[in-house]
């Protein structure tokens, strides 16, 4: 079983070139990140933090326009110009 453990773990070690390259998208991708490159040890868990943050703003965000939408299609008429633009929308 050891030896099962050190080939899987040595496929999925991740490079410092992987990891900067990887910090770096994320902190083009993600508005509330500052660009900033000092401190990379704190800076790398900031980007982390921040990216854990976002996506569970975003999360929050669909939760929320979801039950907007369940409550404006509960509202409308099946039938209606409105329901269609619902619809086509969510194709």
């Amino acid at each position: 079983m050891s030896s099962r453990r050190g080939r899987e773990s040595s496929r999925t070690n991740i490079s410092d070139e992987q990891i900067t390259q990887l910090l770096s998208t994320l902190r083009q991708l993600l508005p509330e990140i500052p660009h900033s490159h000092s401190r990379k040890a704190s800076s790398a868990a900031e980007v982390l933090k921040q990216t854990c943050n976002y996506i569970k703003t975003l999360h929050r965000e669909v939760d929320d326009l979801s039950d907007r939408l369940s409550q404006l299609l509960a509202t409308i008429d099946a039938d209606s110009a409105e329901a269609a633009i619902i619809r086509s929308l969510l194709i």
